[in-house]
């Protein structure tokens, strides 16, 4: 069994240059005992990550048994004309959801994480319709859902503005050699906030495989 990841930058590997900032999909194999396999890229959409060649790749791999985590939406809304919520972007998430089911593997939607943008102590939504458009699919197609939206503006709001920005690629100049004056970035993880989502998404991928009745010997699930 294998965890196949399609998402964008906040799902995607980390990159040396930019150490240690990461997307929540690096830190994931910390979490799960079975192999990781992600592919998702900066400024990836549904669009982009299909032709790149990256669904193509991704899914070439997938096998009886495997689970395909997918999480766009950050740069997708950026595209309204091709991508709208009830759109283009619903149409390629199903896509992707019907060619993960005929390699007899399940598929999970993962709603976007939050950026972490305070208005006093509550977090400003920033992705529109598109959180509710992936519940509404998952909804449709009977597809597992993790809620990220949800979840990340709740531990934002819960650590408070100035906790939670020690998840964010939040560094002081001379910090790390990759900003070297400093950065001030919030919606790009640094590894300790990628763990942080990735524990989340491990525990709620172990909820649904125990509903859906999956031996343990299929990919257990690690509790940290």
């Amino acid at each position: 069994m294998t965890y196949h990841l399609a998402g964008d930058s906040t799902v995607a590997p980390m990159k040396p240059a930019e150490e240690p900032m990461s997307g929540w999909g690096q830190a994931l194999e910390g979490y799960v005992d079975a192999p990781v396999h992600n592919l998702a890229f900066g400024g990836a959409t549904t669009d982009s990550f299909i032709a790149s060649g990256s669904w193509d790749a991704l899914i070439a791999e997938v096998e009886e048994g495997d689970t395909v985590v997918i999480q766009f939406g950050h740069n997708d809304q950026k595209e309204p004309e091709l991508l709208a919520s009830r759109g283009g972007y619903a149409d390629r998430l199903r896509r992707f959801v019907s060619e993960t089911r005929e390699r007899g593997a399940r598929a999970v939607l993962c709603t976007s994480v939050e950026r972490r943008w305070f208005d006093g102590d509550v977090v400003t939504p920033t992705h529109g319709d598109y959180p509710n458009a992936v519940r509404d699919l998952a909804h449709e197609l009977d597809v597992p859902l993790i809620d990220l939206t949800v979840f990340t503006t709740w531990l934002y709001e819960e650590l408070g503005d100035t906790a939670s920005a020690r998840l964010l690629s939040h560094y002081a100049p001379g910090e790390t050699s990759a900003w070297p004056e400093g950065l001030a970035d919030d919606t790009h993880f640094r590894f300790e906030g990628a763990k942080k989502i990735a524990a989340f998404v491990a525990r709620t991928l172990r909820a649904i495989e125990r509903r859906d009745g999956d031996q343990p010997a299929k990919g257990s699930l690690l509790v940290s």
